[in-house]
């Protein structure tokens, strides 16, 4: 029975593989999927950008990005933001929705912790926003856990 199933999916990519060699409309072009590819990793990077800055233009700080498509599938960057109260946690958390709509027309698609105010995650599928208190910041230590990803440099207009 394995082998009758075995020579099945062999006879199907058989034939997959001339329909697309006797199809030039469907050959697959490696250049247009690289090009692809890197058009959404610039995406995903403005996306974290432009949620670090409306977190720096609500005084958060320690503002890090850190690039962890290569290590993680669960997204390409992770903003991690410091807040110093419940209250200004939340107006970060407001404010990066303001700039993210406005920017790139986009919406979290997950949002935890907004009740609380003392972390709260946004989930924009290829980007993680976390804004934390440094109490929780401190505790949950992200930066050590998702430490093998990228680093990348924010420079605060606030400074």
């Amino acid at each position: 029975m394995q082998e009758k199933s075995t020579r099945h999916a062999s006879t199907f990519l058989d034939d997959t593989n001339e329909n697309i060699n006797s199809n030039p409309g469907t050959n697959l072009d490696l250049e247009q999927i690289s090009r692809n590819a890197h058009s959404q990793e610039n995406q995903s990077y403005h996306l974290a950008r432009s949620i670090a800055t409306a977190a720096d233009d609500r005084k958060a700080e320690d503002i890090m990005i850190l690039h962890v498509g290569e290590i993680s599938y669960l997204a390409d960057y992770f903003v991690i933001v410091t807040g110093f109260s419940k209250v200004q946690v939340r107006a970060i958390s407001q404010a990066i929705d303001a700039q993210v709509e406005e920017d790139l027309q986009r919406l979290p698609l997950r949002v935890q912790g907004q009740a609380e105010g003392s972390w709260i995650v946004k989930d924009y599928g290829d980007v993680i926003a976390h804004i934390m208190l440094p109490e929780e910041r401190d505790f949950y230590n992200l930066e050590a856990f998702w430490g093998h990803g990228e680093q990348i440099t924010f420079d605060s207009t606030n400074n």
